[in-house]
């Protein structure tokens, strides 16, 4: 008979190998919880006992170093990640309509994932690319600047048909 495992199984086994490959030692803690946000998406309070549990750390523990490094993420984020600069200028060049305009269109809150998964809108302060404001950054490294409003949705079109 198959073995059958849910995906949630299937993720925390994976995490379990490599928590065995780096060594179960609370010294390990801040790369451990990188893999567990690269398979989870984000570090969910089920997964953060789990770590504490195999490591023999108190769940605290684990919660604070969580909440101190602002890499690490407690809610889920979206598939494809559109960071919107909100800096000095990019401000002054209508970021907040593009920001507006991305919301709108995704139905979504700032950092909340679409119902589908796929997009979450965040707001930054500064992307480092003023001379091209304003500016946005989809995924690690598809810049976009000099926007207005009206492109937004040809963007999100882009990324949806990328997935399909």
């Amino acid at each position: 008979m198959a073995d059958v495992c849910t995906t949630g199984e299937r993720l925390f086994k994976e995490l379990d190998e490599y928590i065995e490959s780096v060594g179960a030692k609370p010294d390990k803690l801040i790369s451990i919880l990188q893999k567990a946000q690269e398979l989870f998406g984000y570090l969910s309070p089920e997964v953060q006992q789990h770590i504490a549990d195999t490591l023999k750390i108190p769940a605290s523990q684990v919660y604070g170093v969580v909440t101190f490094y602002n890499f690490f993420s407690t809610k889920p984020k979206g598939k494809i990640q559109i960071k919107v600069c909100l800096g000095t200028a990019c401000y002054v060049k209508g970021a907040d309509r593009i920001l507006e305009r991305f919301l709108e269109e995704l139905q979504v809150k700032p950092e909340e994932p679409t119902k589908d998964g796929l997009f979450s809108v965040h707001p930054v302060r500064c992307l480092g690319a003023c001379s091209m404001a304003p500016v946005i950054l989809v995924g690690e490294k598809d810049f976009y600047g000099r926007l207005k409003p009206d492109m937004v949705p040809r963007i999100i079109a882009k990324y949806r048909e990328g997935v399909k």
